[in-house]
């Protein structure tokens, strides 16, 4: 603890404390902006920090890290557009209840849980680094592919009414990743000759068409019997009593400590990264609620736990490539390379042989969430000013923004016919009664479950190690279980539907 107190002390050092707040701002800026990802943020970043001291440009890169993870609340509740992959739950109850007139409550039901959720996941990343990690080195492509199978059985919570439809958006998702080249082989199929289906569909675009284009296209088509205004009153402000916000996340520990923990154990596992963490917590919360019903409509337990996951997994990130040198995802692997450009190698003797530099970067980490508060109570003042723009205004502004967040994804505009695709393909499934979560859940998972099992193949051959070994053979049975406890509830709700006809809408199988 004196070790880390001094490292403390070190970065309240004016020059380091404005680099660490230049990042968090960033990251904030970056994660807010539908298709400006946290990766490419500190990619932007990495070469400003070539000229600092190697934990003054770590502590940089740290604060874009946990301020992006947060940014993408803002654009999720306030636009019904998830700015970052891992804000893709948060907007399934925060959009609904900045809706309902509380934009203020849901933004900061979603930032004081990212900050309680990244503290909390500070805690282990101090303790027991090395433990986790090593845990976390013993998973196989067996156990990978049961995860990914755990976290697909969750579509029958997202399912919103028909569970039906909710199984057709997820095998649709699933199918949209079999186009292109196969992800070992590199064999190309389902290009029907095209370049274009060549490279197949990323998944960025996908997920702002999906969300974005086909929030614009309803938002337009009902702006017309509100005279073009947004959906928001001249009476909904940011303005919310922070104690009671704090006091309402802490009303629900168990929600709090579990999606801390799903957020963190995602993180510590290589290449699984946020999206995947926030949608299982939220999952797991919707499970456990007395009235999972109302999920969806804007009640706060489904925020809380998108937000505490997705900065836990910052946390669980920064243990694998502290402890082994190994990316947990994108950003951390842009992190490992500043590491080793300043003379850094990361690994197990990494904390023994670079106390100054570990500390210095468990202290950034802790410092950067109460000063991404701070930070976000003096931007979000004018964010609602933006929101409260006339559709016909507004539409066009976020139109714009989704298309260069496509299109810089790789320079290229086939992102851009990708978009506007999806886009057009998620408004139809809104349309015709079709959730989205399902569709966007089978899109981030389908080359993952893909990868994995051909993998595990090709180890062994004997199909029962996926049963036989203990982890994956758990997950597994847990996947089961999820899906009928899943359709124990619904079935339960369906009955309250039955009984309260006026206060419940009913519910499909």
């Amino acid at each position: 603890m004196e070790v880390l107190f001094t490292a403390v002390w070190a970065l309240l050092e004016p020059r380091m404390l404005l680099s660490l707040c230049a990042g968090i701002l960033a990251g904030i800026v970056g994660g807010a902006i539908p298709g400006i990802t946290i990766t490419m943020t500190i990619i932007l970043a990495l070469p400003f920090t070539f000229g600092m001291p190697s934990l003054q440009g770590l502590a940089t890169m740290i604060g874009v890290y946990v301020g992006g993870s947060a940014g993408g609340l803002i654009s999720a509740c306030l636009l019904g557009i998830p700015g970052t992959p891992s804000a893709i739950a948060t907007t399934f109850d925060g959009f609904p209840m900045a809706r309902k007139g509380q934009p203020g409550r849901a933004v900061w039901l979603g930032i004081w849980a990212s900050c309680l959720g990244g503290l909390l996941a500070g805690i282990p990343l101090i303790i027991g680094a090395t433990q986790l990690a090593y845990l976390a080195l013993n998973f196989g492509p067996w156990e990978y592919f049961s995860l990914f199978i755990l976290t697909l059985s969750i579509v029958a919570s997202l399912a919103e009414q028909s569970l039906v439809k909710g199984l057709i958006a997820s095998a649709l998702g699933l199918l949209v990743t079999s186009f292109g080249t196969d992800p070992l082989m590199a064999i190309p199929r389902l290009t029907f000759g095209w370049e274009f289906l060549r490279m197949g569909f990323p998944f960025l675009p996908i997920l702002i068409g999906v969300f974005g284009l086909s929030q614009i296209m309803s938002d337009l088509e009902k702006s017309g019997a509100h005279g073009g205004a947004s959906g928001f009153g001249r009476d909904a402000d940011m303005k919310v009593s922070h104690p009671a916000v704090i006091r309402e996340i802490l009303a629900q520990p168990v929600n709090l400590i579990r999606s801390t923990l799903v957020g963190l154990w995602i993180g510590i596992l290589p290449a699984v990264g946020g999206s995947a963490a926030n949608i299982l917590a939220y999952d797991q919360a919707k499970k456990a609620s007395r009235y999972p019903e109302k999920f969806g409509t804007g009640v706060s337990e489904g925020i809380v736990a998108s937000e505490s996951s997705n900065n836990a997994n910052v946390g669980g990130s920064l243990i694998t490539m502290m402890a082994f040198g190994i990316p947990g995802d994108a950003v951390t692997a842009v992190m490992l390379g500043a590491l080793i450009i300043h003379g850094i190698q990361p690994g197990p003797t990494f904390v023994v042989s670079n106390t100054a530099i570990a500390y210095g970067m468990f202290a950034a980490y802790f410092l950067a969430h109460p000063l991404m508060v701070i930070l976000e109570w003096l931007f979000l003042r004018f964010a609602l000013r933006a929101v409260r723009l006339p559709q016909h205004i507004l539409a066009p502004i976020v139109l714009v923004l989704c298309v260069i967040g496509s299109y810089a994804l790789n320079n290229i505009i086939e992102n851009v016919w990708t978009f506007f695709i999806f886009g057009v393909l998620g408004y139809l499934m809104v349309k015709t009664g079709f959730p989205l979560a399902p569709l966007i859940l089978g899109v981030i998972l389908g080359d993952l479950i893909e990868t994995n099992y051909i993998r595990a193949v090709m180890t062994d051959s004997d199909w029962t190690q996926f049963f036989r070994r203990p982890w994956s053979g758990a997950m597994l049975a847990l996947a089961v279980l999820s899906f009928c406890f899943s359709l124990r509830q619904r079935r339960r709700a369906a009955k309250r539907a039955d009984a309260h006809p006026a206060a419940e809408g009913d519910v499909e199988f």
